[in-house]
This record gives C-alpha cells, sequence and structure tokens, in this order.
C-alpha cells in the first residue's frame, strides 16, 4: 500500500435505501477501481467503505451527495479509518 491510499467509512443520509443506491455505489467504486464495500444499515442510512488513491475516493465521496436519480441525500458523512490491511474488490454487504 502507497503513501496516497485512503480508506474512509462514509455514511450517506436521506432517502437512500430503496432507491438502489447500493448498486449504484457498487457500478461507481468498480468503475474508478476502488476496494470496499457498501450496505444498508437499519437507521435508513447507507454504509461503505472506500479504498484507493485519495483523488479517487474524493471523486466518489463527491459522487455520493448526488447518488443515483431516485436518491435524496441529506448528509454525507466521512471518517478516514486505518487502511490495514488492504481491501480487495467490492461488495455489497447484509444489512447490519
Amino acid at each position: 500500500m502507497d503513501d496516497d491510499t485512503l480508506r474512509v467509512r462514509v455514511t450517506v443520509e436521506g432517502k437512500v435505501q430503496g432507491v438502489w443506491y447500493r448498486a449504484w455505489t457498487r457500478e461507481q467504486a468498480a468503475a474508478r477501481g476502488l476496494a470496499g464495500w457498501v450496505r444498508n444499515r437499519r437507521d435508513g442510512s447507507v454504509e461503505a467503505v472506500f479504498e484507493g488513491p485519495s483523488a479517487t475516493v474524493e471523486a466518489i465521496i463527491a459522487a455520493c451527495w448526488d447518488g443515483p436519480p431516485a436518491a435524496r441525500v441529506q448528509a454525507v458523512r466521512v471518517e478516514p479509518i486505518p487502511a490495514e490491511p488492504p481491501l480487495d474488490g467490492f461488495e455489497v454487504r447484509p444489512t447490519a
């Protein structure tokens, strides 16, 4: 892992469940070559972890404010987290 790698936990709030937000996130992350995962939370939010080059991670965080067409994002909270061990691929995880 190089010095430019960033891993963040992102929580997206608003109308983000039942609008294909997780599938959209997986597509966006894969298109950008990011590793990590996404899942619905029982509180109605969507949680994701993104790992990759810092500029690419920053770009997907910005994109999370838009999301898929039916989403209505009210907040995007970002928390840097340790990037060890490295993640591989991007997956949709079960609701937590």
